[in-house]
């Protein structure tokens, strides 16, 4: 156990960033203790530009030590950049049946720790990731392809945003009960009944978080931190493609647990051979009684259909819809969709998929458009602002996988092309795979269109279908959430029926409805501590980051009573 003048420390250090996050997630407003701006960094202990930049360098083509963690049976990696630089980087490959029952051994010092605590040592590790966000901003970006700056913001201050969001739902819902409570019944003429009862939160047991390969921290950080802070010792299996981040973190939060008294144990690193694919076997063992899961479909609903000793949490896929019917701001409509459509290169699962678009046109500030026109303008606006290499480059980053790369070529296929895709070279980075988006138009009355429009297409893959009315889109997107999912939902119009009508359908079937964005913030983006991620209500996830659900069921309520 930590001693108590560290434990108070932490208390003191730590204690008015979680009240400020208790106090966002019930107001919902802005706030973020995270800086964004790079040039924020380099002060008290944290690291600028150049010495972040110099801290990823000195990784490369070396061990990551984690050499106390228990069970190392070899030294796996094999991660090369989408940018094409190869990491070289090696991680310690664990004995699973020795490094299981050595995560449990701590788990009850950390249960005894208590609710406040345990989120104290969570910020911690949280404050040092922040000291050295400018080293893991370039190991998001050579291990998702993320371009800098958004590995930079969302790999770095908005994840940790999200795991400090977290750590806050995790402690609220804690204390929610309180510690102890005196119970006096009164019996008439006869004396009271009183007991003293006692309520301590326990931990489910063991949890494994199953890594992502495009947002490797972001996706990763929300279960991490639920499940550390609600008592649970958890296991961390990246990616194959993107270890280094998730490593990093590993080894930040077992050096936090060694310092403040605890088992360092209580949080693992499970790097895996090349091709082992050792997800399904842990995801299986007895001693696993939470999942957190970001990735395809097919393996999400393995994990739901065979992981049945634990509470599984996925984020899945979906087909993401934008009704487009009408607008009085068409220049600003335009803009704020080809910035969603090119962000690193569609490869985000916010991102929009299906325009509904009336095959009579829409209604603009600037008159009638004709179906033609919208998909034409689109494709206008996304090659405006993508016609300078170095800004695309910026915003699009790099094709984070071959299977982007080959359902990219194969979409030209599948219509009439609104906007071709073109290849972008990176001078920095010649090796690097980059491609704009490709916009086709299908006709959604057509089966062999609807066969396309109604699958997940991931990566810089949009299709503008053509539909018969209002009411058509919105039955289609109705049918399209509730068969497919969705993790967002966009919306153009300025009538007030039609806007009815669509966030009805969004509320039944519970999904996230943004409405005529055409400014600085888009569909496929969300704030910690303000907005859902996904909504745990469709088939795209099963939970929402982050809400009392998510972290309510990593932990149960155990009650002792005594008499009075």
């Amino acid at each position: 156990m930590a001693a108590e003048l560290t434990a108070h420390a932490l208390i003191a250090k730590h204690r008015p960033t979680l009240d400020q996050a208790l106090e966002a997630i019930r107001t919902r407003a802005y706030w973020s203790p995270h800086p964004e701006h790079p040039k924020a960094y380099g002060e008290n202990g944290s690291l600028d530009a150049a010495t972040g930049k110099a801290a990823f360098d000195a990784l490369l083509g070396n061990r990551l030590d984690l050499a106390d963690q228990p069970g190392i049976d070899d030294w796996v990696g094999d991660e090369v950049s989408p940018y094409g630089i190869e990491l070289g980087v090696t991680y310690p490959h664990a004995d699973i049946d020795v490094l299981l029952p050595a995560m449990k051994a701590g788990q009850r010092a950390w249960r005894e720790a208590g609710a406040e605590l345990r989120a104290m040592v969570c910020l911690e590790i949280l404050k040092r990731i922040s000291d050295r966000t400018h080293q893991f901003a370039h190991a998001v970006m050579h291990t998702s392809g993320q371009a800098f700056m958004m590995a930079f913001q969302a790999g770095g201050p908005h994840a940790q945003d999200r795991g400090l969001e977290a750590v806050a739902y995790a402690y609220a819902e804690q204390v929610r009960t309180p510690e102890t409570a005196e119970w006096t019944k009164p019996q008439g003429k006869r004396d009271p009944l009183a007991l003293t009862k006692r309520f301590t939160p326990v931990p489910r047991g063991l949890a494994l978080v199953i890594g992502c390969n495009t947002f490797p921290t972001w996706n990763g950080y929300p279960g991490l931190f639920a499940s550390l802070a609600t008592g649970n010792a958890v296991l961390v299996k990246p990616h194959p493609r993107a270890v280094l981040p998730l490593a990093l973190t590993v080894q930040i939060a077992r050096q936090v647990l060694a310092e403040t008294g605890f088992d360092p144990n209580l949080v693992a690193l499970a790097a895996e051979r090349p091709g082992e694919g050792i997800a399904k076997t842990l995801a299986t063992r007895p001693e696993i009684r939470i999942i957190d899961y970001t990735g395809s479909t097919i393996f999400g609903d393995w994990l739901e259909a065979n992981a049945r000793q634990a509470q599984v949490y996925t984020e899945k896929a979906g087909v993401n819809t934008v009704i487009v019917h009408s607008t009085d701001t068409y220049k600003g409509m335009l803009s704020n969709l080809a910035f969603s459509l090119s962000l690193y290169s569609g490869q985000m699962c916010t991102t929009p998929q299906n325009l509904l678009i009336p095959r009579d046109g829409i209604r603009t500030d600037e008159g009638p458009k004709t179906f033609d026109e919208v998909a034409a303008d689109l494709a206008r606006a996304v090659d405006g602002l993508l016609g300078d290499d170095a800004r695309a480059n910026a915003l699009l980053g790099a094709i984070v996988n071959p299977d982007v790369k080959a359902r990219l070529e194969a979409a030209a296929g599948l219509g009439e092309i609104a906007l071709a895709s073109r290849e972008i070279s990176n001078p920095e980075f010649p090796d690097a795979v980059v491609r704009t988006p490709v916009i086709v138009k299908l006709d959604g009355a057509k089966p062999d269109d609807q066969a396309a429009y109604m699958s997940e297409c991931f990566g810089p893959v949009s299709f503008a279908v053509a539909v018969d009315s209002a009411a058509d889109a919105v039955e289609l997107l109705r049918r399209t959430v509730r068969e497919k999912g969705a993790m967002t939902v966009g919306a153009y119009t300025t009538d007030p029926e039609v806007e009815r009508a669509i966030e009805e359908v969004c509320l039944e079937e519970a999904a996230q409805l943004s409405l005529n964005l055409t400014g600085g913030v888009y569909v496929n983006q969300t704030a910690a501590f303000s907005d859902f991620h996904g909504s745990g209500g469709n088939p795209a996830a099963n939970a929402a980051l982050t809400d009392g659900a998510f972290v309510a069921n990593r932990f149960r309520v155990v009650e002792v009573r005594r008499e009075a």
